[in-house]
């Protein structure tokens, strides 16, 4: 009996090893076609790692996952590497949205595209079997994709909101506007570092592997994640508070500047200590035995040659598709010539004037043309921006978290209010804008003349949206069917005044002149 096992587990043993030599070179090569393909998208994102101390972890990213599938060598040798068809399913859907994002320059969507066709190698090379052994470590590589700043302003409109309140629970009287606040001592704001974001990426990051390391668990897993996703949010807005305390109570001598920024990783990271000291007294240790899907190899119906080597072909054959769709969206006519020129006039009752507003220019990066001029009627001063773009890239494009009315760090002008509303247009066609309130920081101005109220909204190719990601739906859509992707950014302004005016006037600005602001956009439209 003996005598018989031993020559069947030789030859199985032989059969198998001959198996995985092929499909790791054929998983060799379609990782590397993929790299080669899509090294613009993945040089992006070193690129982004390496300017951005928000994303510098990615880089351990990578080494990490490979640690992680070489723990679990023994039990992946033991199964039969099967190649899996269905799963280009889900590589033609990644090459798609990698295509869609390429059009709308969205760096977030082509990038979480480009480490999906990795991750799906796997599975369409190697199996389902051998996929879920390092389900996590392939998951985890999306770590690597540098997203999250979007959560940026809710995050520093939840900070404020929580230090104000703190500072009032204190006995400190604060005087808020939008992301601003004045308290006895001085005044403060709430920037983009103050967001906590940088926190909340390398908190989530660390607690997820954590989780999978330490428990074996879902629920405990899932658990530890969500800790690691709330707590540096609540200590964010905490150290938030501490600062602007310790700022009050020293005259201003403590926790500004550098040190600023030094209290504020010091808080962190005692913080993340506790929390990983408090997760630790509930690690579940490794339990030996069978793993669960696990099916013996020679059980399981052998790989054959041919029907890797077609999935491969055809995996290598998808990834090519939007780059050859992409060339071909790409030889359209060149719009270095768009040119916008400021009417005399726009509605009959309003002509073109020397500026009677304030001096504003929305900070919109790197357009193909643009305009800044001021009209009037009976008196009372309106501006007018547009920012025009065409064949948009990454670094020219309409919607961009770059392109906003003012910078925090603005020298003339700050945000103390935002909203939206509803207005008619000539057809009656209701459209949502947005609205702003803007405070100028000059203190030789009067608190009326100081302030501007601002609407905004996009123009893509005729269609009028104030949301982003609908301007970005629109982008895409007229480029897929032939007409382009021309955008603009309309902008209208006019000095605030006590008695509450101002919506009219621009109300009555919109409603008079959208149909000449259009012809003006159609006509750059059409400039070749």
């Amino acid at each position: 009996m003996n005598a018989i096992a031993t020559p069947y587990a030789a030859v199985i043993r032989s059969e198998l090893s001959q198996a995985w030599r092929h499909a790791l070179a054929a998983l060799v090569l379609l990782l590397l076609w993929t790299l080669l393909l899509y090294r613009d998208t993945g040089s992006a994102m070193v690129t982004i790692w390496s300017r951005s101390d928000t994303f510098a972890h990615a880089f351990l990213v990578p080494p990490i996952v490979l640690w992680l599938v070489w723990r679990q060598r023994r039990l992946i040798e033991m199964q039969v590497p099967r190649p899996t068809p269905g799963v280009l399913v889900f590589v033609a859907g990644a090459a798609l949205a990698w295509l869609l994002g390429e059009l709308t320059a969205v760096n977030a969507v082509t990038q979480l595209a480009f480490v999906a066709l990795l991750v799906s190698a796997v599975p369409a090379v190697l199996g389902w079997s051998v996929a879920r052994l390092i389900v996590f470590p392939l998951g985890f590589l999306f770590f690597a994709v540098p997203i999250g700043e979007f959560l940026m302003p809710q995050l520093m409109e939840w900070t404020a909101n929580f230090t104000v309140l703190a500072l009032r629970l204190s006995g400190v009287p604060v005087y808020r506007e939008g992301l601003q606040f004045v308290i006895p001592t001085g005044n403060w704001s709430v920037v983009e570092a103050c967001s906590g974001v940088r926190y909340l990426i390398a908190s989530l990051t660390v607690g997820a592997l954590y989780a999978y390391l330490n428990y074996r668990s879902t629920g405990r897993r899932v658990l530890f994640v969500l800790v690691s996703l709330l707590v540096p949010i609540v200590a964010n807005w905490m150290r938030a508070y501490i600062i602007v305390m310790l700022g009050h109570l020293s005259g201003n001598k403590l926790a500004v500047g550098v040190d600023h920024l030094i209290y504020g990783w010091l808080f962190f990271g005692i913080v993340m200590m506790l929390m990983f000291l408090i997760g630790a007294r509930w690690t579940e240790s490794e339990q030996p035995g069978i793993v669960r899907g696990l099916v013996p190899a020679a059980k399981k119906q052998a790989m054959t040659a041919p029907r890797l080597w077609t999935v491969t072909a055809g995996f290598a054959a998808l990834m090519a598709v939007p780059h050859v769709a992409l060339w071909a969206f790409e030889t359209g006519p060149n719009g270095d010539s768009t040119q916008l020129v400021a009417p005399l006039a726009l509605a009959s009752s309003w002509q073109v004037t020397s500026p009677h507003v304030p001096p504003f220019k929305p900070a919109f990066q790197n357009p193909s043309a643009e305009m800044n001029a001021s009209y009037v009627n009976q008196g009372r001063a309106v501006g007018l921006y547009l920012g025009y773009y065409r064949r948009q890239n990454y670094s020219q494009k309409l919607v961009s978290s770059n392109n906003v009315l003012v910078r925090s760090n603005d020298p003339q002008w700050a945000q103390v209010a935002s909203a939206t509303r509803s207005i008619k247009l000539a057809d009656q066609q209701t459209c949502e804008l947005r609205t702003a309130e803007l405070r100028g920081i000059s203190r030789g101005q009067s608190d009326h003349e100081s302030r501007l109220m601002v609407w905004q909204i996009y123009w893509v190719n005729g269609t009028l949206t104030a949301n982003d990601y609908l301007a970005k739906v629109y982008s895409a859509f007229y480029r897929l069917t032939g007409r382009g992707d021309d955008g603009a950014v309309i902008v209208v302004y006019t000095p605030k005044d006590p008695a509450g005016g101002a919506d009219a006037v621009l109300e009555s600005f919109w409603a008079a002149n959208y149909p000449s602001i259009n012809a003006l956009l159609r006509k750059a439209q059409k400039t070749n």
